[in-house]
């Protein structure tokens, strides 16, 4: 029994002095890019996180991957903002730039195959209903999505 709790409170003191370890290197990384990355949905919003990541700081210029074009366009758009709110976090951020970047866990994350299955254009899965503006046969799950067909939504974009 004696050598039971002793041995309990080695490990227990071993987990203790790893975790102790651990939390230290992790405070370590505040003001650098694994800091930066552990506060990144914080800082940025669940959106742009998702979407986008710090890869590198040097010389007060934080440079960030985006995962798409539109990605790159939002963080350039909110770039000032960004700027503010990583300042609040204490990062000395004094310059954006933003590049495409593919994360290994983005592009492997769906197959073709499941973006495909919960498509909205699927009638064989979403059945079909007509259109509420042009009363045409259409996907269901696009009249769900938008409120119209396909069709009726493109001339919402028609540039003329």
């Amino acid at each position: 029994m004696i050598l039971e709790d002793l041995k309990h409170k080695t490990k227990a003191k071993r987990e203790r002095s790893i975790y102790t370890c651990l939390e230290e290197i992790k405070s370590s990384w505040k003001g650098n890019v694994g800091g930066l990355i552990q506060d990144w949905e914080e800082i940025a919003g669940e959106q742009l996180a998702l979407n986008c990541t710090p890869l590198n700081i040097k010389n007060k210029i934080l440079t960030i991957g985006a995962s798409h074009p539109q990605w790159r366009q939002a963080l350039q758009y909110n770039r000032l903002e960004l700027i503010e709110s990583l300042k609040l976090y204490g990062y000395q951020i004094k310059e954006i730039r933003i590049r495409q970047h593919y994360p290994i866990e983005l592009v492997t994350k769906e197959s073709e195959k499941e973006i495909w299955e919960r498509h909205p254009s699927r009638t064989d899965k979403n059945g079909m209903t007509n259109c509420p503006f042009c009363k045409v046969p259409s996907p269901k799950g696009e009249v769900k999505l938008w409120g119209k067909c396909s069709f009726c939504r493109r001339k919402e974009f028609k540039i003329e």
